[in-house]
């Protein structure tokens, strides 16, 4: 391309175009390399602009780009767990590991930078846009399983899990990504449900979300597969059931 037509490429982009080109260029260095290791220079490069440019567009400097590009991986992230209240519930939870578990690949090294923390520009901010993260994915799940008002019992338990899940994709990362993420996903999917069901011994609410969730389940589903295994352990807990 000759420097007229690169010239007239930049221009024709918008203000939102731009600063979108910018923040994609800036989450795609943060996916494989700490956010520290990540220089204004070189987001510029990945970008094809001018360092003075970038400083145009985000004044406040990397702190500034870190955290705006923060926020648009928070926005997809929370997207995740959105999914149509249809079907049974270990497919639905299913699909949003798939999703989830295919933005922590994409984003590797950047991935668990972020949730790692000790970053040089980690500060109460970027702290809140995770933790944000973290509870946009509790109500879409408690939506999931039809609770308006959940009780202390419920809420940790959906809040531990998402704990549980963010810990094993770092895990997974560390182990080069392994096991493969199908296994990962429907292991994790048992985990959620065998923590629902750990928690019906002792949790009304939580036992009568239990019994909703199997009634969509078929005879042999993975819900109810898992359950069968799980309640003997239990003991008296099943009654709860």
């Amino acid at each position: 391309m000759t420097s007229e037509a690169t010239t007239r490429a930049y221009r024709r982009l918008s203000v939102e175009e731009r600063r979108r080109q910018l923040l994609d260029a800036a989450l795609t260095l943060f996916a494989h390399r700490a956010p520290e290791e990540v220089s204004l220079d070189d987001v510029a490069e990945a970008a094809g602009v001018s360092r003075p440019l970038v400083y145009r567009y985000f004044p406040g400097g990397k702190q500034q780009l870190y955290e705006a590009a923060l926020r648009s991986a928070a926005d997809d992230l929370r997207q995740c767990f959105a999914e149509p209240p249809e079907g049974p519930l270990s497919h639905r939870l299913g699909r949003a590991l798939d999703r989830y578990l295919a933005f922590v690949a994409r984003h590797d090294a950047g991935f668990s930078a972020l949730l790692q923390g000790g970053s040089v520009v980690e500060t109460s901010r970027t702290t809140a846009i995770v933790d944000g993260v973290r509870r946009a994915a509790a109500e879409h799940i408690l939506s999931h399983l039809r609770v308006e008002d959940p009780g202390p019992g419920l809420r940790m338990t959906v809040r531990m899990w998402i704990t549980s899940v963010e810990a094993a994709s770092l895990i997974w990362l560390d182990q080069d990504k392994q096991p493969p993420v199908e296994e990962l996903r429907d292991w994790l999917v048992d985990q959620f449900v065998a923590g629902l069901v750990a928690t019906a011994a002792r949790d009304a609410q939580t036992a009568a979300v239990v019994r909703s969730a199997l009634a969509l389940e078929s005879a042999e589903g993975p819900v109810g597969a898992l359950a069968r295994r799980v309640l003997p352990v239990l003991g008296d807990a099943g009654h709860l059931l």
